[in-house]
């Protein structure tokens, strides 16, 4: 369960002195463009040299459920460090650079070790450090800039479905207030695989507004997985130190 927590946080992964305002969507929607709804989401702010959370998580697929902690560090576009514990006991460790990832798991007592080629093809998706970056900061998880968009509105949501690849859709929810990434779905239903992950309770901060909780719902022909994140604790700028080193007799996993 370990290994898989923390495979999905890379897939797609309060207590502050700074001024906290809940987020509502209360604008009346007007018809925008692509290009508009994704000038207005470049605008909120993204301000921060290092970034601290610790968040409560909550696993369940349908076999087991599981409640564990995750304290998550990062160094913006530099690294991200993913720590799972349980009862206080580190479980599970993942550290990501824009060149590697490298992560280790206690219960089987196995690591990794690779490029993200390796790990975007053993998980069928692709994968690189600004994803998982942007996907624990509640922004999209593409650089909307590079795609063609089909715009609508619809869940009273600002909704752009990508139109760059037939066998991988990819759909992005906006707000109507701040334009803020509400929802993210990625499916490719030829393999029958699908992740959506959906952001509530945003909080407005000098550095950035980020979501107060994460909800990754994951489909497979395996089966279903449910992850839900609150985070609790935020500190923005703090010096940070980012420790990982695999056990020793820990078993490397290749992917071929």
């Amino acid at each position: 369960m370990y290994r898989y927590l923390v495979l999905v946080l890379l897939v797609f992964m309060v207590s502050c002195k700074s001024k906290s305002v809940a987020i509502e969507a209360t604008k009346t929607a007007t018809h925008l463009t692509a290009n508009k709804i994704i000038e207005n989401y470049h605008n909120n702010k993204n301000e921060f040299s290092t970034l601290y959370i610790k968040s409560n998580v909550q696993y369940a697929d349908e076999k087991q459920t599981q409640n564990v902690t995750a304290e998550i560090k990062i160094k913006k576009n530099e690294q991200i460090l993913i720590s799972i514990r349980f009862l206080g006991i580190t479980m599970a460790k993942a550290l990501i650079t824009p060149t590697k990832v490298s992560y280790y798991e206690k219960i089987n007592g196995d690591y990794f070790e690779g490029d993200f080629s390796a790990l975007s093809q053993w998980l069928g998706t692709d994968l690189d450090f600004n994803k998982i970056q942007n996907m624990l900061l509640g922004q999209a998880m593409d650089d909307l800039n590079k795609g063609k968009y089909k715009e609508s509105f619809t869940e009273q949501l600002y909704r752009l479905d990508d139109l760059s690849d037939k066998k991988t859709k990819k759909s992005f929810f906006f707000d109507t207030d701040k334009f803020l990434i509400q929802k993210q779905e990625i499916a490719q239903p030829a393999e029958e695989r699908m992740i959506q992950v959906v952001y509530s309770n945003s909080k407005v901060y000098n550095e950035v507004t980020l979501p107060s909780n994460i909800a990754i719902d994951t489909y497979q022909k395996k089966g279903k997985t449910k992850i839900n994140l609150d985070y609790n604790t935020i500190t923005f700028n703090g010096e940070l130190s980012f420790p990982y080193s695999v056990p020793n007799g820990y078993k490397r996993i290749i992917i071929k």
